[in-house]
């Protein structure tokens, strides 16, 4: 079969791989039919992660159809139309009966990888999968799309505004133009923000925010783009801010933000592991965050939203590429010309 590989900084390529097979009795053989690229998977590709050559790549994302399932799965069979999420939770551990399967107890091997290939070895499938009514042939491309971000970036989007406990009414700052915090306004429209503030210096996604129902727009970054948000507050502040970056910089922006004794839902995953927490013990901010809870998300807000036409969160993919051009998927996300790059698998 056709899977991407890392070849080199600045380069991923399709190689001929076996396909994959039942290994434990609780994985599931997956047929994927669309994935696409994430920003997290761009860090080998720039060099920030080390790699190795012909290495599988880190896709995470996928829509599919069950191929074969071991012995133990009895949730979904072949010919199952479904959502892969990113992360493998167990279902009934203390952290995923509290909705935080990104944490599971029970799986080690919590989190997808190879998914930008033709088939997809899904382990731990018998709760994390999400089914969906019906086959891909019954819905337009644009309806897939929105149903591939439910694999990872409307999840992710929709658990900042959880954790930082968006309330009706809430100012909300977003911090990130990515495709996660593109979905983070939608999540914080979701939750009743009245008024959400998304800091963004590109024309494309600063659009793409006020469709989504961003009220407010703010290009500066840093102190500068702090200050814009305090302008904008009368000096308050937000009453959550949604931290979807995970370098530095967004990390105390988003700390400097918020009102005295707001939240930080923080989802970016973290670039640097130094922090300074003594402006957040002044101030009285929480931050809370981490891996989403896609399958929860999902079973019980986000997959009727997306079917009932409430949020449209493919619109974060923003340019189409076949699998054979998995290569010119990752420049265009690389040199910021997509959004986000949707796959599609033949």
């Amino acid at each position: 079969m056709k899977e991407t590989r890392f070849i080199k900084v600045g380069q991923v390529a399709i190689e001929d791989v076996a396909k994959p097979a039942i290994q434990a009795p609780d994985d599931v053989i997956i047929r994927v039919v669309r994935t696409c690229v994430c920003g997290s998977d761009l860090w080998g590709y720039r060099g920030q992660d080390q790699m190795a050559p012909h290495a599988q790549n880190s896709g995470h994302e996928a829509l599919g159809i069950v191929d074969a399932v071991g012995e133990a799965i009895t949730t979904v069979v072949p010919g199952d139309f479904v959502i892969a999420p990113f992360t493998h939770g167990c279902g009934h551990c203390a952290a995923c009966r509290a909705g935080f399967e990104g944490g599971c107890l029970n799986h080690k091997d919590n989190f997808s990888n190879g998914a930008q290939a033709q088939y997809l070895r899904f382990q731990h499938g018998e709760w994390a999968l999400i089914k969906v009514p019906g086959h891909p042939e019954d819905y337009r491309e644009g309806m897939l799309k929105s149903l591939l971000a439910l694999a990872d970036v409307m999840a992710t989007g929709y658990h900042a505004a959880r954790v930082a406990h968006v309330q009706p009414g809430d100012t909300v700052v977003v911090v990130g133009d990515g495709a996660v915090g593109l979905c983070a306004v939608i999540a914080a429209k979701m939750h009743g923000a009245k008024r959400i503030i998304a800091m963004s210096r590109h024309a494309d996604r600063q659009a793409l925010a006020k469709e989504f129902g961003a009220t407010d727009i703010i290009a500066e970054r840093g102190d500068a783009g702090v200050a814009k948000v305090m302008a904008l507050t009368d000096g308050a502040g937000a009453d959550a801010v949604l931290e979807c970056v995970g370098t530095e910089q967004s990390v105390d922006t988003a700390v400097k933000v918020g009102r005295p004794g707001a939240t930080v839902g923080r989802v970016g995953v973290p670039h640097n592991p130094e922090m300074d927490l003594t402006p957040v013990f002044f101030r009285n901010t929480a931050i809370a965050g981490g891996p989403a809870s896609v399958t929860t998300y999902d079973k019980q807000v986000l997959l009727n939203a997306v079917l009932n036409g409430q949020i449209t969160p493919g619109k974060v993919f923003t340019q189409t590429f076949a699998l054979d051009d998995i290569d010119a998927a990752y420049q265009a996300m690389d040199q910021r010309q997509a959004i986000k790059s949707y796959v599609i698998v033949d």
